[in-house]
């Protein structure tokens, strides 16, 4: 398991919150195997991706802000960061998301993208 957090650590730079309680409520109930089998399969589609960690975390974070997903949104907002996204490009995933998502899916990337800024601070 240590391995799946060494990943995580990579990526984003910590492990989740969620991702810590995936983690041990499957060793808690024995189903080691099956977190896994899911992170294997995560790790295929991130890892053996033809677009770069920064595109994708830019993605992520896109993807996120449309459906109106807050928390995983800030995750992937600090992750784009960490791939080495610039504070400009991630106000022009904001910018976007006004015109698909309107002014709600715009100010929550807002607070989004400044949370992730703060947290490098």
């Amino acid at each position: 398991m240590e391995n799946i957090r060494k990943k995580y650590e990579e990526l984003l730079g910590f492990v989740p919150e969620n991702i810590e309680k995936r983690l041990k409520l499957a060793a808690l109930s024995d189903e080691t195997d099956a977190i896994e089998i899911i992170e294997k399969y995560r790790e295929k589609l991130i890892y053996n991706n033809p677009l770069d960690k920064k595109t994708q975390q830019l993605v992520h974070f896109a993807l996120l802000i449309g459906g109106m997903h807050k928390e995983p949104a800030k995750l992937h907002a600090k992750g784009a960061l960490k791939a080495g996204a610039t504070v400009k490009e991630l106000f022009g995933v904001c910018e976007t998301a006004a015109i698909t998502g309107g002014m709600p899916a715009f100010s929550m990337a807002v607070d989004c993208v400044f949370e992730a800024i703060e947290n490098l601070a």
